[in-house]
């Protein structure tokens, strides 16, 4: 298609004979996306629309993954200021306002993922219709970039859901499913893959009915009430979230009370978002998006695929795993030393499928019933994978995949999930030790999004490749990782953690210390975490990074655990638990003031350890590991990153003071020198 000197590549346009024309999107990649190129050919062809109108538009997806997956998120970084932001945004609002003004009625046809800026594009056509299927495809996730929608999302997002549906859905940034979709006024009828040219047609030469919000919400709307609404939003926003951690909800929530979403806000969401677009939050949070991108493009490598996963352990973690792999599609047979403990193991995993599918019990009969016991271990003999998730004893490890080794067929990957000892011992006791690996999984498994894959001296290549592409398959982001001592996340964790101990022996407040972590951004204080993860296991991963990080575990912990007091599994910690819930004090008293430098520093010179060491391939996926592995300040962009924005040489100074104030285990590591260069 050539129109006006610009080639129309990425759209195709039919008129049938009923002059509905069908205007279809088959942008480049495997899935689309609203980039300048796509945008400035769409506005060729309503120009072309404008002069000869049709009596109906179907706008539609030539691509199974879905209708549009939102902004081209590459060209974030290439904005070069406000101004320049402010101008593209407006253009784009331009666009769909004249999409929206057709003299024909248009019908977008949400065929699955349907986000950001393809969601807005949808909200200017007259009506919506969206494939009825199970999974959550519509959504405005523009906060997880740390903006908000720019393209008028803001305006009509309220104008057709409500203020109530439509800030749930933008200030969450977590999409919906088709059939609350359609009952919040975000789509207009459920259709299939069989039916939809139908529907779209019947609907393409039909009058949109005037539409308005709930009643409700019209109340809330008005001049008068804004205020009120307003202030509860943001208090609704700021028990999670800081506003100058994450300015981009509270951005969102001033928006809608200054303007009430009518339509001469256009030009104040597109310089509220050129605002955002520049701040430190968004630019860390667009980079952590390109390192997932990485991450899981790094599962290529390897085109194996996994139907029979077989687990050894049935206990917290093995369960999980189990359970996880079981809700992903994969049969999974889960084994331990006695039936009692197995018969554990399903109950437990049962439980987390019940709370994956919110009391579906259809779905969770279908997870269910991919999952077996198995106290004899037969299903060692027959599994593609096996999981040791057996506790941190280097001789039972050793002593069980010599067993499992035999079993195994020829071509089955062998991995660990152990969380701290090297792989290299693991696998001393096997005839062919390349062909174990270690997965390490994080706690609570359905929650955390990190598998560390990990290379022993001997492991090899297409094994550690395998175990990366298994991570992609049951949807969880996959780390390379060295097999050092505590591989990484839990290396950076330990110097971390021990400082919070001795904070706690220095005898502050543990409601004090861990309130301080979470100002500075992270998901829990150190303490907390503690005594979720256990006691006695922390001390176990202390005694075997110790030597690494130059560290040993303190007394206190080693005092706590002999005391039984472990944490939540044994009622008291460093607080006392109930139904799942610290008791905590109201914080009083006053910290040191070098505290948070002390606990953070701590972390960020394990991690630039960790990268001279190699544990990783480079700074950015020690980032990366970091954030999804132990939830460290997403906004902050990872350890390394929050370093180079508070300048190298600064940190290193401040670590030098540090050990002249509290000892050698603030030494900088050499790894500054490299990072520096």
């Amino acid at each position: 298609m050539n129109t006006d000197q610009t080639e129309v590549r990425s759209w195709t346009l039919e008129t049938d004979d009923k002059d509905i024309a069908w205007l279809g999107l088959r942008g480049p990649g495997s899935a689309n996306v609203l980039s300048t190129a796509v945008l400035t050919e769409l506005g060729v062809v309503i120009d072309a629309l404008y002069k000869a109108p049709p009596a109906g538009l179907v706008i539609y997806s030539h691509k199974e993954s879905g209708f549009i997956a939102g902004a081209d998120v590459n060209e974030f970084p290439l904005l070069r200021d406000q101004a320049e932001a402010v101008e593209r945004i407006v253009t784009g609002q331009t666009l769909l306002n004249r999409l929206e003004q057709l003299p024909c009625s248009s019908v977008a046809v949400l065929n699955g993922m349907t986000l950001g800026g393809g969601l807005e594009l949808a909200m200017a056509c007259s009506w919506r219709i969206g494939f009825d299927t199970d999974k959550p495809d519509y959504g405005l996730p523009e906060v997880q970039l740390g903006v908000h929608p720019g393209l008028g999302g803001t305006v009509r997002a309220p104008e057709l859901m409500g203020v109530r549906a439509a800030m749930e859905l933008m200030l969450k940034g977590r999409s919906i499913k088709p059939a609350k979709a359609l009952r919040q006024g975000l789509i207009d009828r459920l259709t299939s893959a069989e039916q939809w040219r139908t529907d779209a047609a019947e609907l393409a030469l039909s009058r949109p009915p005037a539409r308005s919000a709930p009643l409700a919400d019209r109340l809330m709307s008005l001049g008068l009430v804004r205020p009120l609404v307003a202030a509860q939003l943001r208090k609704q926003v700021g028990a999670k979230l800081k506003s100058e951690h994450y300015p981009a909800p509270f951005a969102m929530v001033d928006l809608w009370q200054k303007h009430g979403a009518s339509r001469q806000s256009f030009k104040a969401e597109a310089e509220s978002f050129a605002r955002l677009v520049f701040s430190p939050t968004s630019k860390n949070l667009v980079r952590i998006f390109f390192l997932q991108d990485r991450l899981k493009g790094m599962a290529k490598k390897s085109d194996r695929d996994f139907s029979h996963v077989h687990v050894v352990g049935a206990g917290t973690m093995g369960a999980d795993i189990a359970a996880w792999c079981a809700i992903r599609g994969i049969s999974v047979t889960l084994q331990d030393r006695e039936k009692q403990y197995v018969d554990a193991g399903l109950e437990r995993a049962r439980q987390s499928m019940t709370r994956k599918y919110r009391g579906d019990e259809e779905r969770v009969a279908e997870a269910f019933a991919r999952l077996v016991g198995d106290h004899t271990g037969e299903g060692a003999r027959t599994a593609d994978l096996i999981i040791e998730a057996i506790f941190e004893d280097l001789d039972a490890k050793q002593k069980l995949f010599a067993d499992l080794e035999r079993k195994a067929q020829p071509e089955a990957l062998l991995a660990s999930n152990t969380s701290s000892i090297p792989l290299e011992k693991i696998a001393a006791k096997l005839q062919n030790p390349g062909r174990l690996i270690g997965l390490h999984f994080f706690n609570p498994v359905a929650k955390m999004p990190l598998v560390e894959v990990v290379q022993g001296e001997s492991t090899n290549t297409a094994e550690l490749d395998a175990g990366i592409s298994f991570a992609k398959q049951i949807g969880k982001i996959p780390l390379p990782c060295k097999g050092l001592p505590g591989f990484l996340v839990n290396r950076i964790l330990a110097p971390y953690m021990d400082e919070a101990f001795r904070l706690y022996e220095e005898g502050c407040q543990a409601e004090a210390i861990d309130k301080l972590a979470v100002d500075f951004g992270m998901p829990v204080g150190p303490l907390e975490l503690a005594d979720t993860v256990g006691l006695d296991i922390l001390m176990h991963v202390a005694d075997i990074v110790g030597p690494t990080i130059g560290r040993q575990a303190s007394s206190g912990i080693r005092e706590l655990v002999g005391k039984k007091r472990l944490g939540e599994k044994s009622g008291r910690g460093f607080y006392v638990w109930e139904n799942g819930t610290p008791r905590k004090q109201r914080v009083t008293g006053e910290l040191p003031a070098d505290s948070t430098d002390r606990l953070m520093l701590s972390l960020v010179n394990e991690a630039v350890a960790c990268v001279a060491d190699g544990v990783v391939a480079d700074a950015d996926l020690c980032d990366a590991g970091t954030i999804f592995g132990s939830g460290f300040a997403p906004f902050r962009g990872g350890p390394i990153q929050y370093a180079r924005e508070r300048g190298l040489s600064a940190v290193r100074a401040r670590l030098e003071e540090l050990r002249q104030a509290h000892g050698d285990r603030f030494k900088a590591s050499p790894g500054w020198d490299a990072l520096s260069a």
